[in-house]
């Protein structure tokens, strides 16, 4: 270390600067006379114009973590015992003709088969999700799932 290259550990500090020598002196940076010099001054940017004619993005809202994806129609084990038959093919197809699901879009919707209400009817269970209790139920009674 050389005598040059020391520096002192609390250095002088700066005297605050007043009147028109100082830093924000008289006009204190605003310019002269007119709207932005005023105090609260809110000129409006021109870029906002041009933002305001743009649509808005109508996004997913505050829960962003919700899904895109379209849900399954709810299906009931109960409502299938009531319009099918004994050895029938329960499938999206059959559910559309019977009129328990509707088609979304054109296309036809997923469906779940929940355990809601009481099967006493083999049925075969094809192409729906089948939540795990209904699934006991469907195999109870002596149906299968496909």
């Amino acid at each position: 270390m050389q005598s040059h290259n020391l520096k002192r550990n609390h250095p002088n500090k700066k005297s605050r600067q007043k009147g028109r020598g100082g830093t924000r002196g008289k006009t204190a940076g605003r310019g002269t006379k007119g709207q932005n010099a005023r105090a609260g001054h809110k000129k409006r940017p021109e870029i906002r114009d041009f933002i305001k004619r743009i649509p808005k993005l109508r996004g997913r809202g505050k829960n962003i973590n919700t899904s895109i994806q379209n849900k399954p129609s709810v299906v009931n084990v109960g409502d299938l015992n009531k319009m099918f038959k004994a050895g029938d093919i329960v499938s999206p197809q059959t559910l559309l003709k019977n009129g328990m699901v509707k088609m979304f879009a054109g296309v036809l919707p997923r469906v779940k088969i929940l355990a809601t209400g009481a099967l006493d009817k083999i049925l075969i269970i094809k192409d729906c999700q089948v939540s795990a209790s209904a699934k006991v139920a469907i195999e109870k009674a002596g149906g299968q799932i496909v």
